[in-house]
C-alpha cells in the first residue's frame, strides 16, 4: 500500500472526525464520516409559490400581449408546476394560458409518473402512440379561448414542437416566451435565495474538506472524486466537479490531458451541487506546496477583480458595465486588452438559480440593468497560456440596492478557502 493510498483510506475512514479550519497534517485531516448533511432545515418550493409563479406569469402575458405559453421539460417546467422530466421524441409538454388552469400533455403511458411530480393543476391529457401529441396541445387552447393570439414557447423548445403546434392554429401567431419566463426566474424570492444560500453552503464545506487532503501525486480523478463524495454527504444532489492542475489550469474549462499535483502545483477546481432544485458554483485556486512570486501576484489580482466587479453591481446599473470594470482594471496591470491573454477570456459572470448558467449575464454589452433577487456567479479568472491560471468564483444576489455575497471570498492564497454569509438579507 503507498503513502498516498493509505492518507487517503485513513482520512476517509476516522470516525467522529469534526470538520475543522483547514487542517493540514494527516492525523488532522477532516474524515468524509463526520461531513453531517446541512441541508435538513430548509423546505422545498411550496405549491403555494408555484401557484403564485403562474400568477405572475399570466399577469405578464395579459401585460405583453401572449395568449399563452409552451414548455417542455426542463428548469422552467420545473420552476412553474414542479413536473421533473426528461425530452425524447414523445412530447411531454405544460400549456399555461393567459387565464384559466394550466394543462399538461404526456403519452399515456407516462401519466402516473408525471403525476408523481405535478405540484399545480389536474387538467393532464394524455395521447395514445398512434396519435399526434399537438392535437392535444390546440385542443387545450381552443379549450382556453387562446386559440387564435400569440402563443409563446421558451426558448428551449425544440423546433418541431413549434413547428407542428403552430401548423394546427392557422389563427394564431408564435414568439419567444422569454418576457414571461424571465420576468418569473430572473428574480428570486427570499425562498429560492435561501435555497442558493444553502447549496453554496454545502459546496463551501466541501470545499473546506477537499483543501485539507490535496497533496502530492494526486490526479485530477482523485481530486474530482473527493470533491464529489463531500458533495454528497453534505446533502448535495447532482454534484459536479472540474479540477485542473499546473499548465491545464490556464484553459478554463479543462484538457484531456492527465495532470498530476506536484510540489509548487497550482490547482484549479470548478464546483457546485443541487438543493432543491437550486445550483451552486464556486471556483477555488490553490497552491500546493509553496507559491511563487508569480502566482500570488495573479492570485491577488484576481481577487481584486472579485472586488471590482462586486462593487459595480448596483440596481439600475447595466450589467455589462460590470464586466467593463473589471477589464479597465486588468488592463492597467497589462492584462488584456479585452478578451486576449494572458487575462479574462471568459465573460465576468453569469445569472444562476435553477440551472447553473442563466440569464442574464455579466459581459460586454449587456444592457440589462441590475435589480433586486438577480442572482449572478462573480469569476473573473485570468489565465497565462503554457503556465497556469488563477480562477476565484463566488456567486452573488442584488438586493434593494446593492450586491450581496452567497459565499465571502477567500482573504488570501494563505487562506483560500473564504466563508458563508450568515443569512439572506
Amino acid at each position: 500500500m503507498d503513502k498516498r493510498f493509505f492518507l487517503k483510506a485513513t482520512a476517509l475512514t476516522l470516525a467522529g472526525s469534526v470538520m475543522s479550519s483547514i487542517a493540514t497534517s494527516a492525523e488532522k485531516k477532516p474524515s468524509l464520516n463526520g461531513l453531517a448533511k446541512v441541508n435538513m432545515d430548509i423546505a422545498p418550493i411550496s405549491t403555494f409559490e408555484r401557484e403564485e409563479r403562474i400568477a405572475k406569469a399570466q399577469k405578464i402575458m395579459r401585460k405583453e400581449g401572449f395568449s399563452a405559453i409552451v414548455l417542455e421539460p426542463g428548469a422552467a417546467m420545473d420552476y412553474f408546476t414542479g413536473i421533473q422530466w426528461w425530452r425524447s421524441e414523445r412530447l411531454t409538454a405544460v400549456v399555461i394560458p393567459r387565464d384559466g388552469d394550466i394543462a399538461v400533455v404526456c403519452p399515456f403511458f407516462e401519466e402516473p409518473s408525471i403525476r408523481e411530480s405535478l405540484s399545480v393543476g389536474n387538467d393532464v391529457r394524455v395521447w395514445q402512440e398512434h396519435e399526434s401529441p399537438f392535437v392535444k396541445v390546440s385542443q387545450i387552447l381552443k379549450d382556453r379561448g387562446v386559440d387564435k393570439g400569440l402563443i409563446g414557447f421558451e426558448n428551449t423548445v425544440r423546433y418541431f414542437v413549434l413547428e407542428k403546434t403552430m401548423s394546427l392554429l392557422p389563427d394564431a401567431s408564435h414568439s419567444s416566451a422569454n418576457p414571461i419566463t424571465l420576468g418569473c426566474r430572473m428574480y428570486k424570492s427570499t425562498h429560492e435565495l435561501q435555497l442558493l444560500h444553502k447549496a453554496n453552503e454545502v459546496t463551501l464545506r466541501a470545499y473546506e474538506y477537499v483543501y485539507g487532503l490535496l497533496e502530492v501525486g494526486m490526479t485530477q480523478s482523485d481530486v474530482k472524486s473527493l470533491m464529489k463524495s463531500a458533495l454528497s454527504n453534505l446533502g448535495g444532489s447532482s454534484p459536479w466537479c472540474l479540477a485542473l492542475f499546473n499548465e491545464a489550469s490556464a484553459f478554463p474549462h479543462g484538457t484531456k490531458k492527465e495532470q498530476l499535483i506536484k510540489n509548487g502545483s497550482i490547482v484549479l477546481m470548478d464546483s457546485g451541487c443541487s438543493v432543491h432544485g437550486y445550483q451552486s458554483d464556486i471556483s477555488r485556486t490553490f497552491v500546493v506546496g509553496s507559491a511563487t512570486k508569480q502566482q500570488r501576484h495573479v492570485w491577488e489580482t484576481v481577487r481584486q477583480g472579485q472586488e471590482v466587479a462586486f462593487n459595480k453591481a448596483k440596481v439600475g446599473v447595466e450589467a455589462g458595465l460590470v464586466d467593463d470594470a473589471v477589464r479597465k482594471y486588468y488592463e492597467s496591470l497589462n492584462f488584456g486588452p479585452k478578451y486576449k491573454l494572458p487575462g479574462l477570456s471568459h465573460r465576468t459572470g453569469h445569472g444562476i438559480g435553477m440551472e447553473g448558467h442563466e440569464s442574464i449575464n455579466f459581459v460586454h454589452g449587456e444592457r440589462t440593468p441590475l435589480a433586486k433577487g438577480m442572482c449572478f456567479s462573480n469569476e473573473p479568472g485570468i489565465y497565462l497560456p503554457g503556465q497556469f491560471g488563477v480562477r476565484l468564483e463566488d456567486c452573488l444576489y442584488m438586493g434593494e440596492k446593492k450586491a450581496h455575497w452567497f459565499t465571502e471570498p477567500p482573504l488570501s492564497l494563505d487562506s483560500p478557502i473564504g466563508k458563508l454569509t450568515d443569512k439572506i438579507v
